[in-house]
């Protein structure tokens, strides 16, 4: 085939291309492709809360009896029992965190003078052996995960979900880079998978989280970001019961 003869082959596919009976083939094709990637996404949406809605009022239920006696004992320690902490959310969006106390009364403040002792090299979290600032009740719930319960009230509520990048606090947030912010475009979530210390994609995986630097951590949430599914989130809830049982959890 001459060159003369490609060019008007080509001249001919546009001209094709601009007949209406193509253009509306094309518009048609686009738009199912973009209705069907919208019902996917939709529906992933809906299963997904209804996951968190049945996980969340389910876990409150079963879990009412511990709740009352957590309280008793995190109460022996003195101050009130819960603690509420501003956290950061989907897309930037700032709610009240749920936990039980498991620090004195003013760790907020005392965490300034604390801050030349951070064990994490990025700076932009904060992870310190041996705090001074943990109560005798509230290192055995940290280690135990058993301070991270109340936190289904934040899922009932629609705060956070049961699987996602955990929340950070406003001050983590303001030393983020444009790249770290997109672990922001998920709902925050109890458990996620550098909690269950898995880091390589293993089906099995279950690792130590204490060893995750920042970096990190947020690849990993943009892994989950980028591959999530209820299935997804089945598993990694189901790895979380026994990363907390080998001392890995949450």
């Amino acid at each position: 085939m001459t060159s003369k003869q490609l060019t008007d082959k080509s001249a001919d596919r546009l001209l094709a291309a601009q007949r209406p009976w193509r253009r509306a083939l094309l518009n048609a094709q686009v738009g199912f492709r973009r209705t069907s990637w919208r019902v996917v996404i939709q529906a992933t949406f809906f299963f997904k809360r209804t996951l968190d809605l049945v996980g969340s009022v389910v876990a409150l239920l079963l879990f009412a009896p511990v709740f009352c006696l957590l309280a008793v004992l995190v109460k022996t320690d003195g101050g009130p029992v819960f603690f509420r902490q501003t956290r950061v959310g989907l897309n930037g969006r700032e709610f009240k965190m749920l936990k039980f106390r498991s620090m004195c009364v003013d760790a907020e403040r005392r965490l300034k003078d604390l801050l030349n002792l951070n064990e994490k090299a990025s700076g932009v979290t904060f992870k310190m052996k041996n705090d001074p600032r943990i109560t005798r009740v509230g290192r055995w719930l940290r280690k135990s995960s058993l301070d991270e319960l109340p936190q289904f009230w934040n899922v009932l509520r629609g705060d956070m979900s049961l699987v996602g990048p955990r929340p950070p606090i406003p001050r983590e947030v303001a030393l983020y880079s444009p790249a770290d912010r997109r672990r922001l475009l998920a709902k925050p979530g109890i458990t996620c998978l550098w909690q269950v210390g898995e880091r390589s994609g293993g089906l099995l995986e279950i690792g130590d989280r204490n060893v995750i630097d920042f970096p990190e951590q947020v690849a990993l949430d943009l892994r989950y970001i980028e591959g999530q599914s209820v299935g997804k989130d089945l598993w990694l809830l189901a790895k979380t019961v026994p990363a907390i049982l080998f001392g890995k959890g949450v």
